[in-house]
């Protein structure tokens, strides 16, 4: 019995230890309902492709400027074009996971695995693209932890996640869906305001 306790006691704490070290992935605070929160982000979930016209001001350390955004997404396909952000002229995003292309007016067209790793090499910003696939819908990314504070219709007011902090300052309504109108995002030396004109949801995946 001695020798069953001396084996169990090791193996309990590891494993209460792996659990200690696991922890929720959302840490949810605010006004808001979390069932009401838990009910928008499943619905606003089924929305795997969208198309997004609006306006888009960017601060960095060394520019900044405005210009119009134009997103299409097709599921995990994505084709990204900003117009005149930081003097810069047309620059087009486009790709999928693993192969990402982007096209600068007047420079040329490269290609990386990753869409992180190619704006910045080419445009020198740190900027989050995987995650504003879902940051753009008003849900954090479920691949890292984050914290979320709702507002009083238990939908995101903040968003904080992988060292950026983001402000949904006001929502719209799209076909049945709320969606995010007004987005403020700051991290990594950069500030971003993004004002969606033009919301068009959709569910692809049925």
């Amino acid at each position: 019995m001695k020798l069953m306790r001396n084996l169990l006691t090791p193996i309990l704490a590891l494993i209460l230890a792996g659990c200690a070290g696991l922890g929720p992935q959302e840490s949810v605070e605010g006004t808001g309902s979390t069932d009401e929160w838990n009910t928008h982000k499943a619905r606003i979930g089924t929305i795997d492709g969208w198309q997004i016209s609006g306006k888009i001001g960017i601060q960095a350390p060394q520019d900044s400027g405005s210009g119009t955004l134009f997103w299409l997404q097709r599921q995990d396909y994505f084709d990204i074009r900003l117009s005149g952000p930081l003097g810069r002229g047309a620059t087009r995003l486009t790709g999928r996971p693993d192969a990402v292309s982007l096209e600068v007016a007047g420079q040329g067209r490269y290609e990386a695995e990753s869409p992180e790793a190619l704006v910045e090499t080419q445009l020198g910003w740190q900027l989050p693209v995987s995650n504003l696939l879902w940051w753009v819908r008003g849900l954090p990314s479920p691949e890292s932890r984050s914290r979320v504070q709702l507002d009083v219709d238990g939908r995101l007011a903040r968003l904080q996640q992988d060292g950026w902090d983001v402000e949904y300052l006001a929502y719209s309504e799209e076909d049945g869906y709320a969606l995010p109108s007004r987005i403020k995002l700051a991290g990594r030396d950069l500030k971003i305001t993004l004002v969606v004109k033009d919301w068009q949801p959709r569910q692809l995946g049925r």
